[in-house]
Parts: C-alpha cells; structure tokens; sequence
C-alpha cells in the first residue's frame, strides 16, 4: 500500500505538477499541498462527493467549518457577500496567511460546505504552487484545511501526514516549509463579516509577526 501510495507523490517543481493537480480536483480527488503556512488538504470547494472525502479523511466533523482559497480579489468577492469592505484594506491583508471569515455568496452551492454556518472563511494564496494552481482552475475555489487528522498537529513536511496517502489523489511535495513550531498556528483567522467590525478568530502566523491586532487591521472598512 505504501509502495502505491508513494506513486502519488510529485515535487512541486515537477513542470507536470500543476497540471496533475488540476486534474485531480476536477476527478473529485482530495490532494495535499504545500500553502503559505503549513501542508493542506484540497478538494473542489463545489464537488458534494469531494467535501464529503475530504471530512472523511480529515475524521472532522461536518459542523466543522473549512475554508476556501481563490485566486484573486476578484474571486474573494464573487464567493463571499464583502460590499463593506474596501480594497485598501483587502490588499493590506491579502495575499498571504490570512483567512478572512465573511457572509457567503450564492456562488458556493455545495449543501455539505460548512452546513451549520453561513459564513465562510477566504484566503489568497501567496505560496507559489497553490497561487498557480488556483490561477488555472477556471476560478473554481478550493476548499482548504490542514493536512492532518482532526485535532492532530498541522504538518510542516508530508511525512508527517503519511498514514493519509492512500487516501489521497496526489501529494504535492515542497519539502519543509517551516522551520519554526510557531508555523503550525496556520493561518490568521479574521471575522470581518460585520461592517465596522472585527474579530480576531486566531492568531495564526501572520498575527504574531504583526503585533497587538489594531495594529494588524483597521476597521475603516
């Protein structure tokens, strides 16, 4: 199984990689690749069949929310309700480890995609591989979440997630992409689903580099 599983497996630097990828979030496949903040579990945010594999290989709960990665700030707004807030701010934040949680937009129609809630946390990927997979995905949005089991420790090197493989459509290696514990936070987690308002979900990465949170976001929005 192992020896199979091993198969998968594709350097990022590999020039086939991305199109490989591509091809299987559009078979309803979950991938694991490298993000701007740890190792993440992929599918085609759209696909029920896919988000359902996803939860299963994660042992999450389906009340549980994930969160989406877009392209560009173009595709932020055609996924999430965000009339309230302004450019400035959005590229003050964005690209990079930053989730920001807002109202959902019509456009993600997938009844299992975080059931409980009707907000949706939205992220722009700086980390090259993803940022061009998500470029040639004809603005399909990814739904995101760390590769591990559920309330196991974010991964910061495939071979910490290796009992998953077989489970997976294809591992997208880039190597250790930190060095430091402190990058198994993930992300910085923003609700700025209110206007004039906002709440700080966690800390994340981006937020202890940052400093004190008025510091790191305004709410002139």
């Amino acid at each position: 199984m192992l020896r199979v599983s091993q198969e998968k497996i594709y350097k990022v630097l590999d020039p086939k990689a991305i199109d490989i990828a591509r091809q299987s979030l559009l078979d309803g496949e979950v991938i694991a690749l490298p993000t701007d903040t740890v190792y993440g579990f992929a599918c085609d945010a759209n696909n029920e069949d896919a988000i359902k594999k996803l939860y299963d290989i994660k042992g999450r709960e389906s009340y549980k929310p994930v969160a989406i990665c877009v392209k560009n700030l173009e595709s932020f707004r055609r996924y999430g309700v965000s009339e309230h807030l302004n450019d400035t701010l959005l590229n003050r934040l964005l690209p990079g480890p930053v989730t920001i949680v807002i109202e959902r937009s019509i456009h993600l129609s997938n009844r299992f995609l975080n059931p409980g809630t009707t907000k949706i946390g939205i992220r722009i990927p700086m980390f090259s591989f993803i940022k061009n997979l998500c470029s040639v995905l004809d603005d399909k949005p990814l739904a995101l979440t760390s590769a591990n089991r559920s309330a196991e420790r974010s991964s910061l090197n495939i071979n910490e997630f290796e009992p998953l493989w077989p489970k997976l459509g294809g591992i997208f290696d880039a190597g250790q992409i930190g060095l430091s514990e402190d990058r198994r936070s993930g992300s910085t987690v923003i609700d700025l689903s209110q206007p004039g308002v906002y709440k700080i979900v966690r800390e994340g990465v981006a937020l202890k580099k940052q400093g004190r949170p008025h510091e790191f976001v305004t709410c002139k929005m």
